[in-house]
């Protein structure tokens, strides 16, 4: 494995440990309960810390192909979760999340950054650093 490999696995831990953390200070020190939509970002979420951790211990650039596909669909469902928040014809339409609903905002800085807004960069972020990682890594390969 090439530095940028490593450099890229390391990247995605990191963002992924800090959407983790930033997703834990809301609920637990702040006392945010989540919604249905939250929880299964969060269950996308946590598992890429562990996931490219292991591909960094391992020196593994293949793990990448796990993060991507577990940052695709938890980018899917925040962009998702973001739009019923955001746009009022989708609002209409939302299905019942539970006791929280899942067009309530808790966070809104500037108009437009949301808990679901903050997950759909952090995965996006991952998302593209996997999908470089595979390129680096079949171009090291085919050498």
């Amino acid at each position: 494995m090439d530095k940028r490999q490593e450099n890229g696995l390391l990247f995605i831990a990191v963002v992924a440990l800090v959407a983790t953390c930033g997703s834990l200070y809301f609920s637990e020190v702040r006392g945010f309960i989540p919604c249905t939509l939250c929880w299964y970002q969060r269950i996308a979420m946590y598992p890429i810390v562990l996931i490219a951790g292991i591909g960094l211990f391992q020196k593994n650039a293949k793990t990448a192909l796990t993060t991507a596909i577990f940052s695709i669909i938890g980018g899917a469902m925040s962009l998702y979760h973001y739009g019923i928040q955001k746009l009022a014809f989708l609002q209409d339409s939302a299905p019942s999340c539970g006791n929280v609903p899942c067009t309530s905002a808790y966070v809104n800085y500037l108009g437009f950054i949301t808990i679901p807004f903050l997950a759909l960069i952090a995965f996006t972020l991952i998302a593209i650093t996997s999908i470089l990682v595979l390129k680096w890594q079949k171009e090291s390969t085919s050498l």
